[in-house]
């Protein structure tokens, strides 16, 4: 028996259904844990390091499971996590400190993409960086450094007429925001993801995914924004469905999904477990839009749903995630 140490989002009384999420995967994972034999206990992470510090050493654990998706309620803060777990010399889950620092970063992540030789949608920040700028294309305003699609609503899209209008747009979302934006260019097409999972060979590649928008008006884009992700009873939450049945006439593509994903768990140094966002153009190319190294593990949802129809249990998949941790 192994003690294990769920470290997770300090989530406080009045946070959005997003960061609320961090304490299902909380219960979820601790009955995991105890269905596998080993104990169980939670500390949050909050701002206070020294005390963060003191109290993971106080709980001597075996293994810390990392749940730690933001800090302060910014996505750009996960990695202060893994680095303190560094310095403890604790082995933990999930991705380590470089992966989760360089992902969370989507413009860095798109430029190591492309210099990989992997595709990723054009895009513009305010920082002088603008890909094959196009101005007939639609671009979408997204934060720099957040995931759960915070930030992403009707608002934040652009049809973009120069660079210049752009760029004043992007300077008026990240005031609004409060976070650092960039504009990508939007893919008209279809929207995947692909679920990984370390395993004794490296890591197995789980079943594709596909996000399904039903009966979106033509004026509305089709993306899996904040309201289909969290705001039960909306339109986007409920015409958005995830289909993991892939038709015999996809199975090529399914096929060159699963090589860009095991691709991008290299490049970037991903750990135990990782997805891939994606969206298919009208010509069939793949363009990878995220890189998550550290997806939501809640029972319902997309990695969830990736394991099941794999036939693999949850509690096996945690269990896996924690022998991955022990390895070097």
């Amino acid at each position: 028996m192994k003690k294990i140490l769920i470290l997770h989002t300090d989530v406080p009384a009045d946070a959005g259904e997003d960061e609320l999420d961090c304490l299902t995967q909380v219960r979820a994972i601790s009955e995991a844990i105890l269905s596998l034999g080993h104990r169980p206990s939670t500390l949050p992470f909050g701002m206070d390091l020294g005390a963060n510090i003191s109290r993971i050493r106080e709980d001597q654990p075996d293994i810390v499971f990392n749940l730690v998706e933001t800090l302060a309620g910014k996505g750009s803060l996960n990695h202060f996590a893994t680095a303190l777990l560094d310095f403890l010399r604790l082995p933990y889950t999930g991705c380590r400190t470089d992966a989760m620092f360089i992902t969370s970063n989507k413009p860095l992540t798109k430029k190591m993409l492309r210099q990989g030789g992997i595709a990723t949608p054009d895009w513009i920040t305010l920082k002088g960086e603008a890909q094959n700028f196009a101005p007939a294309d639609v671009y979408f305003l997204k934060p720099c450094r957040e995931d759960a699609s915070v930030g992403l609503d009707d608002r934040c899209v652009l049809q973009a007429v120069g660079l210049e209008a752009v760029q004043n747009a992007l300077r008026e979302r990240q005031e609004e925001l409060g976070l650092d934006c960039f504009a990508e260019a939007y893919i008209d097409g279809r929207e995947f993801n692909i679920a990984l999972l370390a395993s004794d060979q490296g890591v197995r590649v789980l079943p594709p995914a596909e996000i399904l928008f039903l009966d979106y008006p033509p004026e509305k884009r089709k993306v899996l924004d904040y309201r289909a992700k969290w705001v039960e009873n909306s339109f986007e939450y409920e015409h958005t469905i995830r289909s993991l049945s892939i038709a015999p006439q996809d199975e090529r593509l399914a096929d060159r999904l699963r090589e860009i994903a095991l691709l991008c768990w290299h490049l970037f140094g991903l750990r135990g477990y990782a997805r891939v966002d994606f969206r298919v153009d009208g010509s069939g190319v793949p363009w990878v839009l995220e890189v998550n190294a550290n997806p939501c593990l809640s029972p319902d949802a997309g990695f969830a749903a990736a394991l099941d129809f794999a036939g693999i249990a949850y509690t096996d998949a945690i269990g896996i995630i924690l022998q991955d941790a022990l390895q070097p």
